[in-house]
């Protein structure tokens, strides 16, 4: 059996081998390709895509799989061996309902979608991507009918994109909880005095924004020696192998937040791949399949930790050193309050706390009615600017900032990504109580600027197993419970209320 188990191991390591190549290809594109090189690399990417799909779907995997179930049958269901052979039977059964051609044709439209968004964003053109993103939704529904007997159409898009097993059903209800508690939240920080956040938005130049972000993300744990950061017109985090995961970021100069948080956002990412256990290099352990799982690290690191008062109390002084002109006569008292400020806006990754979810719940509706027919692409600018007002009173001037701005649809399928935001923030509250349950004084060592003992406990308990759990296996492990929204909205108004009044 070792020697099967071995072979496993090789097969799974040349798929592995082909997904990083294509997740180099896909990181060129969004960071340093010239423009011309476009078609040409929707070609490479439907053609590295398609022979990795059609090893992973080789009926010879699936009978060495079916050899090896006796002896994940014996093991302990969390051991390395078993998680292995596990998992790469569910990629595998997955895969082989998808055909070839189909992922080819997939590869190769989500990248010339990529190019027409990334040139439709700047000019404010939707009409120039809308033909790309109605053939995105034909292809996203095509996809869901690979897998026939779902309860709703993005039911298999989501356990496809995102997160195994995880129902539309189970998302709208949990949605539908948590606005019914932010909405009043928001309404009454409104009623509130808000803070001077003017200073934000003076200049900064660029490369004081990039050294002072990644000196950040450096300090609280992410390693240069296996990593980097570029910019890019939509910030995300990519891993090529477990010692190569890079970051990338944007800058505005009038916006000091953008950058800034939107660093320590990926490098949260980072950390977490930084930290799969070297031994799953090659093997789908290697690979985290729950997004909310992965945006509950980026947030947890953006937000309990990267916005809290401990935090600044370490990097404030060195932050007025390297914007002595803006922040010098700044106190650090003004600088928290700023930068947590509660306003409802209009770009999601910009957003505040409280605020972020129901951009976040808004993008899944119109996803759900997009996929069910009730809404049309060409409808899609308008219904996104009476989304925007009804549920949090902004209006976009624009479909820059509006419709254009994200660029999940234009890069993948419509449904399966956006709800992973919001369960990640759920997640963060509840990773961080239990963090704090055994070391209560986490937030004293921020302070100091120390960052080890969360980032070791973290490694320990989520990062090191890599894939080998589902969302609910990891969340159970951890917090001893289920997924709840009671930590995160205990944090919520606890924070909020220090800093606007009971709530």
């Amino acid at each position: 059996m070792e020697t099967r188990l071995a072979e496993l191991r090789k097969r799974m390591q040349e798929i592995a081998d082909l997904q990083g190549a294509a997740a180099v290809l896909h990181w060129d594109q969004a960071t340093y390709m010239p423009a011309g090189g476009a078609p040409g690399r929707a070609r490479q990417l439907a053609t590295v895509e398609r022979l990795a799909h059609e090893k992973l779907t080789d009926p010879q995997l699936g009978n060495l799989l079916e050899e090896l179930r006796a002896l994940e049958e014996s093991l302990p269901y969390d051991s390395d061996e078993a998680s292995l052979i596990r998992v790469t039977r569910r990629l595998y059964e997955r895969a082989s309902r998808v055909p070839a051609d189909f992922v080819s044709e997939l590869a190769w439209h989500r990248a010339t979608t990529y190019d027409a968004w990334a040139r439709a964003r700047p000019a404010n053109d939707f009409a120039l991507v809308r033909p790309f993103l109605e053939r995105t939704l034909t292809l996203s529904r095509e996809l869901a009918d690979f897998f026939p007997g779902y309860d709703h159409v993005a039911d298999p898009l989501i356990d496809y994109v995102s997160e195994p097993g995880l129902k539309v059903a189970t998302v709208r209800a949990l949605f539908s909880e948590l606005r019914k508690e932010l909405v009043p939240l928001v309404q009454e920080i409104a009623r509130r005095p808000p803070p001077d956040d003017s200073f934000l938005h003076r200049g900064f130049p660029t490369d004081r924004q990039l050294a002072f972000s990644l000196e950040v993300a450096r300090q609280i744990g992410y390693d240069l020696q296996r990593g980097r950061m570029d910019l890019t017109l939509h910030p995300f985090t990519t891993t090529f192998s477990l010692g190569d995961v890079r970051i990338t970021t944007r800058v505005r100069q009038d916006d000091l937040s953008e950058a800034l948080f939107g660093t320590i956002h990926e490098t949260g990412h980072a950390l977490y791949e930084q930290g799969i256990d070297p031994a799953f290099e090659g093997t789908p352990l290697a690979m985290v399949l729950s997004s909310g799982l992965h945006e509950s690290q980026s947030r947890l690191w953006e937000n309990l930790v990267g916005r809290s008062l401990p935090f600044w109390n370490h990097f404030y002084p060195r932050l007025q050193e390297v914007f002595p002109e803006v922040l010098g006569d700044v106190p650090l008292e003004a600088f928290y309050r700023a930068i947590n400020r509660v306003r409802p806006s209009l770009i999601r990754t910009e957003a505040d706390e409280v605020t972020y979810n129901l951009h976040v719940i808004l993008r899944f509706d119109l996803e759900l009615e997009l996929l069910e027919g009730k809404l049309t692409v060409r409808e899609l600018p308008d219904a996104w600017r009476e989304r925007y007002r009804s549920d949090l009173g902004v209006v976009p001037p624009d479909d820059r900032d509006g419709v254009l701005q994200d660029a999940h649809w234009f890069e993948g399928i419509i449904g399966g990504a956006f709800q992973g935001y919001t369960i990640g923030n759920i997640l963060a509250a509840q990773f961080f109580e239990a963090a704090q349950r055994e070391h209560p004084d986490l937030l004293h060592q921020f302070a100091r600027g120390e960052f080890r003992t969360l980032l070791e406990w973290l490694r320990d308990r989520i990062y090191r197993h890599g894939g080998k759990f589902t969302l609910a296996e990891m969340v159970e492990r951890v917090t001893g419970g289920p997924l709840r929204i009671e930590p995160y909205l205990i944090y919520l108004r606890q924070k909020y209320g220090e800093l606007y009044g009971p709530l």
